[in-house]
């Protein structure tokens, strides 16, 4: 993406609330730091609530005011006992990272949370701690509620099947209470968040790209305490600039989390004629600035393997621009698209079958061909947020009504979108 040189427009500005993905980190991080951390801009999403359940549950003191969370860390060695199930909601997030704090921890927990969250796969993050000596139970073969007992912990070099930082995060959280070094090694990058935090607050991590490929190493270490500012969240600001390619709206998105790792969104609408711009205000320890689009013609394209880690959750959304684009967009090895809050490839190609697109279903992905006259249409969005506001995107430029069923859970990720995309009509 180019510096942004931004003058002579009027564009819309818009705002989106802070990092979800940072926010649940920097909240388990400070409770496991020594100290008074301070996190501005903390998100106020219902997944990110649910983490702050959790830092409840293991006895953790917190208070919230003006968008600020201030957390009394309780060190490597304080988290309680809890005396009740930790609910997680429907954050997948929340109960994957906390397991990963809970199997260095000496006693037992059991994880819970919405059957939604119930359906989906955690044997992924069970067995890589299994290795490293906690003894994690899962009540259904591969899906939650989870069971904890955690002890003394050695470190592993352990190679994820399945490219995913939530599994890498538990793996590294674990790994700041074992023995001996932590090693994940990623074939495909994925976002970074929890190694940025972990080297603000002192502990001893490294990344290099080694002979099998990315290598992220990490021993155990007390943490310091952090004073960071959140910036928005680029997933929720990816919806916004969706809405601005297909109204043709000259849009800013102001100081919004601009991390490579979170970038392939932006990189593939470059590739399809998109005009983005950057101001980069600041580089540590998360890249954040303001994004300009600049609306224009659409190209299909086709999104490689590599990229989809850097993408996932902007996936249903790259459908929907599909349908505006000239040719045929081609989605493969997105199968993860599957695991998710619900099935988002069945879920988003039902959607817009509704809606009048020529879009096929793969048992990995999708394929749109464009462009498409959108129009009337009643869709569901399967009770998942992405869906939802992925569709109603598509709502924007249908010629006549769309009402889509299943939207209340938008708020888990971007409370007030309703009203921001709103902006945008």
């Amino acid at each position: 993406m180019k510096r942004a040189h931004i003058g002579g427009l009027t564009p819309l500005r818009v705002r989106v609330p802070g990092d979800k993905s940072i926010s649940h980190r920097a909240a388990l991080l400070a409770a496991m730091a020594s100290g008074t951390s301070r996190i501005a801009g903390f998100s106020p999403a219902g997944d990110c609530a649910a983490t702050l359940n959790v830092l409840k549950t293991l006895g953790v003191s917190f208070s919230g005011e003006d968008g600020v969370l201030t957390v009394q860390g309780a060190g490597l060695t304080g988290l309680k006992t809890p005396q009740a199930s930790i609910g997680c909601s429907r954050s997948g997030t929340t109960m994957r990272l906390t397991t990963g704090v809970l199997a260095g921890r000496p006693f037992e927990s059991r994880l819970t949370g919405h059957p939604q969250l119930l359906r989906r796969p955690m044997r992924r993050i069970a067995e890589p701690l299994l290795a490293m000596g906690a003894a994690v139970e899962l009540a259904h073969g591969d899906t939650a509620p989870i069971t904890v007992r955690g002890g003394n912990l050695e470190g592993i070099d352990y190679e994820p099947p399945v490219a995913s930082a939530q599994v890498k995060s538990a793996v590294l959280l674990a790994g700041l209470q074992a023995e001996g070094a932590t090693q994940i090694v990623e074939k495909v990058v994925t976002r970074d968040h929890t190694e940025r935090l972990l080297r603000a607050m002192g502990a001893p991590i490294g990344t290099a790209i080694g002979a099998r490929g990315i290598e992220t190493s990490v021993s155990a270490a007390d943490l310091d305490p952090i004073d960071i500012e959140v910036p928005g969240d680029l997933s929720s600001a990816s919806v916004l600039i969706a809405a601005a390619l297909v109204t043709g709206t000259n849009s800013i998105v102001q100081d919004v989390g601009l991390n490579p790792t979170r970038c392939g969104f932006l990189r593939v609408l470059e590739r399809m004629g998109a005009e983005l711009e950057l101001d980069i205000h600041a580089e540590e320890p998360e890249p954040r600035g303001d994004l300009f689009v600049r609306p224009g013609p659409l190209t299909a394209t086709a999104v490689l393997l590599e990229e989809i880690p850097s993408l996932i959750d902007e996936l249903p959304l790259l459908g929907v621009l599909a349908t505006q684009a000239e040719g045929i967009t081609v989605i493969e090895g997105a199968a993860e698209l599957r695991a998710k809050e619900s099935d988002r490839i069945e879920g988003l190609v039902n959607g817009l079958r509704a809606l009048g697109a020529d879009v096929r279903q793969l048992a990995d992905g999708f394929v749109v061909r464009g462009p498409t006259r959108l129009g009337s249409a009643v869709c569901d969005a399967c009770d998942d947020h992405r869906l939802a506001m992925a569709l109603s995107v598509g709502a924007l430029v249908a010629e006549g009504p769309v009402r889509i069923a299943g939207v209340d859970y938008v708020d888990d990720s971007f409370p007030g979108f309703e009203r921001t995309l709103a902006s945008f009509r």
